[in-house]
């Protein structure tokens, strides 16, 4: 057993009274060879517990919780990088107990279909800028207009890679954010791919945005914005996703012809201190429409299939690009957030 999971096995058995019979895995076998995203399935009882077992949780490497589940059984798909994994699947009763599960795993890459990035939080060719109101213009570098901020990459604790990103936003002026983008496909590339003949943007139609995301105070957040952008034959298609934090706990998605976010009506309640898993699905129809079609946040999946009209590229913007962005409340106060595994899929 790896020296990590002893660890955790002393911290979360030995140290606590010992009211489990165990943890059941069936899905993925021990030292098996699995496409990702992962298959985990699992069950606890508990032998004296009165009160049950009270949440599952998933470990893919020392201390950083990817995914956790109220009650007894596990049903998840973890998306995860290629690579050797040491996971460890824990349950918690309701008494004060815990049990773990070691379960070793060989990913060997995704059963998705299109082309994949991943740990984009890691990758050069971030850009970065303060907006404010009531015209939300860049400025940059920081600070600027009253807003500072500032990313770090290479973060390996709060991390699930070993290389996670820090991103903060702070400053005096209420209701400023802070944008982060990437440029992934097209001029100005991080990934390799400038287009040069502009051949393959105006092709892809199908996009996945797939990130875990870290706050210790999330309640500083007015909001999180995730957005998948495409610009080509002076079209503009963005897909920009938001969840309001204090500004009301629910999702909006946005509307590129009357340039206003739209209420989705589905709640956004991301978890403190922990991992949150988010991933959004989007598509660009044949008659160049934009369609919403789901938001997956810790398992739970909301579909919308919401279809909007494209916007126009400004001036000649041409490519696929990613962006994230945090805003401030009403006092701008100083808060940061952790992403990790980012990945982009493309068809």
């Amino acid at each position: 057993m790896p020296k990590y999971a002893l660890l955790m096995l002393c911290l979360l058995i030995l140290c606590a009274p010992a009211l489990f019979a165990g943890v059941t895995v069936t899905s993925p076998a021990n030292n098996s060879t699995v496409q990702g995203p992962v298959h985990f399935e699992a069950s606890a009882t508990t032998s004296s517990c009165s009160q049950g077992v009270g949440s599952m949780g998933i470990y893919p490497a020392a201390y950083q919780l990817a995914y956790s589940v109220g009650g007894a059984s596990m049903n998840y798909n973890l998306p995860i990088a290629a690579g050797t994994y040491n996971t460890v699947v824990v349950a918690w009763d309701k008494c004060g107990g815990a049990t773990t599960a070691a379960i070793k795993i060989t990913v060997t890459g995704s059963a998705s279909g299109g082309k994949s990035f991943t740990n984009i939080q890691h990758a050069g060719g971030w850009e970065e800028f303060g907006q404010g109101p009531p015209n939300f213009v860049d400025c940059s570098p920081s600070p600027c207009n009253g807003i500072s901020f500032w990313m770090a990459q290479g973060v390996n604790s709060p991390s699930l890679s070993g290389v996670a990103t820090e991103y903060d936003l702070g400053g005096k002026v209420p209701y400023t954010d802070a944008l982060w983008n990437n440029h992934l496909i097209g001029p100005l590339s991080s990934q390799g791919l400038p287009d040069n003949n502009k051949t393959l943007v105006p092709t892809l139609h199908d996009f996945t945005y797939d990130v875990y995301f870290f706050g210790s105070n999330l309640g500083l957040s007015q909001a999180l914005e995730f957005d998948i952008n495409q610009f080509f034959g002076g079209m503009g298609f963005i897909f920009g996703h938001e969840c309001r934090i204090a500004g009301g706990h629910e999702w909006d998605v946005w509307d590129n012809q009357t340039a206003h976010w739209t209420p989705t009506g589905i709640a956004c309640n991301p978890n403190n201190n922990a991992w949150n898993h988010l991933t959004i699905k989007v598509q660009r129809t044949s008659n160049d429409q934009l369609v919403y079609q789901s938001i997956t946040l810790n398992g739970v999946t909301h579909n919308l299939n919401w279809t909007f009209g494209h916007g126009s590229a400004p001036g000649s913007w041409y490519g696929v690009t990613v962006n994230y962005q945090m805003d401030g409340n009403d006092k701008q106060n100083s808060y940061n957030i952790y992403l990790d595994q980012l990945s982009f899929n493309y068809q």
